[in-house]
């Protein structure tokens, strides 16, 4: 079985990590009157704005762990769901501008997600019956 690319586990632990501690502060930010006068400006229902979000993160958290395990669909699912969050977060969001470093982010994710290494990886996995 061929060895993980260092870049896929990296990738993996920071949606993992990140998705889980985004869940903490989500959920502890729900009462807050700040954010929920920023979410106001939005034209998408506060309520609907809480299950994308939830949605987003159990993605991350969800591609992240099966990445780990060699699952090429994880990495489809997260730039899918990342890609369709940038594009309503530009069309909707009061503060486009704070969305510039998680774009640069996905960006740089994107593409070691899809470097030759890594999709002989995914691929390799998805040969041996693992997918």
């Amino acid at each position: 079985m061929k060895k993980r690319p260092t870049s896929i586990s990296v990738i993996s632990w920071i949606l993992i990590v990140s998705g889980g501690v985004s869940l903490v502060t989500t959920t502890a930010m729900i009462n807050n009157p700040m954010v929920r006068d920023l979410m106001a400006k939005s034209p998408i229902p506060i309520p609907i704005q809480y299950a994308i979000s939830y949605a987003g993160l159990l993605v991350m958290i969800v591609s992240g762990i099966a990445m780990l395990k060699g699952k090429n669909w994880a990495r489809y699912l997260y730039v899918i769901w990342s890609l369709a969050g940038s594009v309503m977060g530009i069309a909707t969001s009061p503060m486009r501008t704070a969305m510039i470093p998680g774009v640069v982010l996905f960006m740089v994710f994107a593409f070691f997600l899809f470097r030759p290494k890594a999709t002989s990886f995914f691929l390799l996995h998805k040969e041996a019956g693992n997918e």
